[in-house]
């Protein structure tokens, strides 16, 4: 799926990144918790998550995520704006929670790709 459809199914706005926007991803997941993001399978992923500091971004470079979408009307401020530009991570924001909008890219035919098995 195209980050361009991503934000489009979530209504989102793109806070920076618009050269990715035709970048396919793969597979999502939506977490809070960046310890559960690192068990996700490195691939094209999007991070879906209501957690707005730069370890967010630290941990989408560390897994090869290409895009973060912030649910729940979150804002990263400039210096997180910067980091992701940094590390080539598109940016989005959208009003909805993270359940909706995990469940509306879900039906579009995202999966959530595998888990790593400790």
């Amino acid at each position: 799926m195209k980050i361009s459809r991503i934000a489009e199914l979530l209504n989102a706005e793109v806070v920076s990144g618009k050269e990715l926007l035709e970048s396919d991803v793969h597979s999502a997941c939506g977490s809070d918790m960046m310890s559960d993001v690192l068990a996700f399978v490195k691939d094209q992923a999007v991070l879906l998550t209501g957690l707005v500091n730069p370890q967010v971004i630290r941990t989408a470079e560390m897994m090869d995520m290409l895009c973060v979408v912030f649910v729940r009307g979150k804002q990263p401020s400039a210096d997180i704006v910067a980091l992701a530009e940094e590390c080539g991570i598109a940016l989005l924001t959208t009003s909805e929670r993270m359940y909706t909008a995990c469940g509306k890219l879900y039906a579009a035919g995202l999966t959530g790709g595998s888990v790593v098995k400790k």
